[in-house]
């Protein structure tokens, strides 16, 4: 079992940044590929941002790339999503999910652990 809860999220200009969060609990963290999605109001969920169990290898969404970035640090059993540059449409629920195993996934299906979301709010 995971238990992940996110952080950081907010309301912010347009053109600002904001640091997500999400703190995972179980001492094989290590052991899960992670990734970043939202939810904006009226819309299905969508993939923002993915990284590999170990960190190596990164993937995200075209709409997001060169401006979010995803890591993780191990250590501190914590995956983080850098967002700048944000645009009003960024707008949504942001929610962090593992999944156990190795490679990178953009679907949502292939998610096991849900965090319960953090709200961004991009204002124009």
């Amino acid at each position: 079992q995971v238990q992940l809860v996110e952080s950081g999220g907010g309301l912010v200009q347009a053109g600002g940044s904001l640091r997500l969060s999400c703190a995972a609990s179980g001492r094989t963290f290590s052991r899960y590929a992670m990734g970043w999605f939202r939810q904006a109001p009226g819309k299905e969920r969508e993939f923002v941002a993915a990284i590999t169990w170990s960190g190596a290898n990164t993937y995200g969404a075209d709409s997001v790339k060169g401006r979010f970035t995803i890591s993780r640090d191990n250590a501190k059993n914590t995956v983080y999503l850098q967002m700048n540059s944000l645009k009003p449409e960024d707008t949504a629920v942001y929610y962090c999910a593992a999944r156990f195993g190795y490679g990178l996934d953009d679907a949502a299906t292939s998610y096991n652990y849900w965090g319960q979301g953090t709200q961004v709010t991009v204002s124009s």
